[in-house]
């Protein structure tokens, strides 16, 4: 990767987060946005938090692992069962850190 290429693709990334960070602040207030976005943009933090956690449960060597042995998988499945029940971030990640944990200590 050449150093021009990396100078390129900093700035594109720089200009387009400002762009988008920025529009709410240059765009006038009298701009509504149609229900239909509205109600889709609801949904952007959960798509990028399973954005950020799928790669990471189910690929974590960069092969998909989708197995009985993968002590992630199981980990988010029992964090689910435990936030569905209780409702509770703080359960839920207690729980499921605990299942990881002893799991991967478990198969190593």
């Amino acid at each position: 990767m050449s150093a021009m290429y990396l100078a390129a693709a900093i700035a594109g990334l720089t200009v387009v987060t400002i762009m988008a960070r920025g529009a709410f602040f240059i765009l006038p207030a009298s701009v509504v946005l149609p229900p239909r976005v509205e109600q889709a943009l609801r949904f952007a933090p959960a798509c990028a938090l399973a954005a950020i956690i799928v790669p990471g449960v189910l690929a974590p060597q960069g092969a998909i692992e989708w197995s009985i042995v993968n002590p992630r998988l199981w980990a988010v499945v029992v964090a689910g069962v435990v936030f569905l029940r209780t409702r509770s971030m703080l359960w839920m990640l207690s729980v499921g850190m605990a299942v990881f944990t002893i799991l991967r200590l478990a198969t190593t």
